[in-house]
């Protein structure tokens, strides 16, 4: 059985390879026309493998299930990175919808701080709210989409929440300005110690063995306090000189008599009228602060129905608005909110009037009413007019500046045409007509005398210009819905006793109905003339008599007003 065995054996290895090679000669044609067919589309034929493939997996199984083996690896690579790029694409897609849910965190915060604000009407948030809410549905679609990077919804959710986020804070930033501003409740008095301007003495401690000029007529338990303070300061009892009047007081330091005086601060103006160059013959080495809280009747009226008065009180100086000072600009502002009328009456600064509750029957100028705050001012004219004014409210010089810019400026309408003087703080050529104003023009136009015609009765009438102006500017919707910035710019230049929520009122009621506001001056006249005044004690001062007819007119007019009437010959503002 084996001799049968070898020879098959080997008659099957000799006549393998012959037989490969008849079959590779006999297929070559064959081979041909398989690479010219292999150029047409196959469709999913997977390619033959070669003959020396076939024949290596015939003879070598191992090798075959080695590559296979490879084969398998790559295969599971490339699943891998399959799957790897599936989990990041779902990354992507799950930082898109973080960045979608924070802005509508955002939007919610803003709307919130809209609510608290509380200055536009419940149509305007609605609006609001609404494209917010398509701006979210944005974002919200471009993340939920299948393909694609989604890139351009996160730039633009994160463009949203930058924007959302900075308005947010200025509204926040807002409505604490807004505070600060309104409720207004209590009045600054600073007390100060002056020597000469040549005295050596730089601060308190150096004028311990001074002896200091008093008086106590006006303002006794305010000289008292700052009297106690400095000798609790300095360990010691000062020695002090009481003398009759401010003038008394006031000469006994330039003739040598006392080393330095102790007087309210806001008296520096009455002193710069009878002493020529006063405030740059002395200096202040010491100031002693009073509070003292305001009578107010403001809480109890109903800005958007009941007629009321403002007194709009301009002070002469740059520092903190609550110091008392005197009111250089004097307007009631009487407005009548259910026919949309305003009637601004300008009083000159030096109308000779009494100071109910300080002057005791004596007459001053009505400008040195507000040395003893503001609700004295108030006191004096609604006594005068026979009305009562339960608001106020109070710019310095900054302030009104920073109201103009804030607002572009403003178109202010000149009875005159006039070239300003250095004492206004600006020199500048006024055309008869509209003049477009900044802020430091306004102002300088506002406080021309010298050169123009009517001298202080003009200037009330000019003052009053710049308010209209003011008012036409800022009723319009746009500015109001500005007002953010121009509460922001004003906080501590601006003070007033209504109350945060009455200005709100005021604001939303005008965006609501956006009415047009009618708007009627009047200054009340008089006469020049030189006569004692109660808050000075010395000699004559320039005041002007009242002309009682024109005071009897104004008191018509504003009782007009409150009665429901439009005034004729108004200017009307939209």
């Amino acid at each position: 059985m084996g001799k049968r065995e070898m020879p098959a054996k080997e008659h099957r290895t000799q006549r393998r390879p012959q037989d490969s090679r008849k079959s590779q000669d006999n297929r070559r044609p064959r081979d041909s026309r398989r690479t010219q067919d292999s150029r047409k589309p196959q469709g999913n034929r997977r390619p033959e493998k070669s003959r020396r493939e076939l024949e290596e997996v015939y003879y070598n199984p191992a090798k075959s299930m080695a590559g296979d083996r490879r084969g398998s690896g790559t295969n599971k690579k490339s699943a891998g990175n399959r799957k790897e790029t599936v989990r990041k694409g779902k990354k992507k897609d799950v930082l898109g919808l973080i960045l979608a849910g924070l802005q509508g965190l955002v939007s919610v915060v803003f709307m919130v701080m809209l609510f608290i604000l509380d200055m536009l009407p419940i149509e305007y948030l609605g609006i609001i709210a609404v494209i917010l809410l398509l701006l979210f549905g944005i974002t919200l679609a471009t993340q939920l989409r299948k393909k694609g990077r989604h890139i351009g919804g996160k730039i633009f959710s994160f463009f949203i929440m930058i924007l959302l986020l900075v308005a947010t804070y200025y509204i926040g930033k807002a409505n604490g300005a807004l505070g600060k501003i309104s409720g207004g409740s209590y009045k600054v008095d600073n007390m100060v110690v002056a020597v000469l301007a040549d005295d050596g003495a730089e601060k308190i401690e150096d004028a311990a063995s001074y002896t200091f000029g008093v008086q106590y007529a006006m303002s006794g338990d305010d000289v008292r306090s700052a009297v106690a303070d400095i000798n609790e300061k300095l360990g010691t009892e000062i020695q002090t000189v009481e003398y009759g009047s401010l003038s008394e007081q006031a000469q006994a330091l330039h003739d040598g008599q006392v080393q330095a005086i102790i007087y309210n601060e806001g008296y520096t103006g009455i002193l710069e009228e009878a002493f020529e160059n006063y405030s740059k013959n002395v200096k202040v080495i010491y100031q002693h602060s009073i509070k003292k809280e305001l009578d107010s009747t403001a809480a109890q009226v109903e800005v958007k129905k009941d007629t009321f008065s403002v007194f709009i009180s301009g002070i002469d100086v740059f520092g903190p608005i609550e110091t008392n000072s005197r009111s250089d600009v004097n307007i009631v502002a009487t407005i009548n909110p259910t026919t949309h009328q305003i009637l601004l009456t300008t009083t000159p600064r030096d109308y000779y009037v009494e100071i109910p509750g300080i002057s005791g029957g004596q007459k001053d100028k009505l400008t040195h009413a507000g040395i003893y705050g503001v609700d004295a001012s108030m006191r004096t004219l609604s006594q005068l007019y026979d009305t009562e004014i339960p608001f106020y409210a109070r710019v310095n010089f900054t302030s009104l500046i920073e109201i103009v810019d804030q607002l572009g400026g403003v178109d202010v309408e000149s009875e005159f045409a006039f070239t300003t003087s250095e004492d206004s703080g600006l020199v500048m050529d006024v055309a008869q007509g509209t003049n477009h104003f900044n802020g430091q023009q306004a102002l300088a136009f506002s406080r021309e005398r010298q050169n123009i015609e009517g001298g202080d009765n003009q200037r009330g009438k000019n003052q009053q210009a710049v308010i209209t102006g003011l008012i036409k500017k800022m009723i319009s919707p746009a500015m109001l819905v500005n007002a953010n910035g121009i509460i922001n710019s004003v906080s501590g230049n601006v003070e007033t006793n209504m109350s945060q929520d009455q200005i709100q009122d005021l604001i939303k009621d005008q965006l609501a109905q956006g009415k047009a506001w009618n708007i009627y001056s009047v200054a009340a006249a008089g006469t020049g003339d030189e006569q004692v005044c109660f808050s000075y004690g010395g000699g004559a001062l320039y005041v002007m008599q009242p002309d009682q007819a024109s005071v009897d007119t104004i008191r018509s007019l504003i009782d007009r007003v409150e009665n429901g009437e439009t005034l004729e010959g108004s200017e009307i503002a939209q």
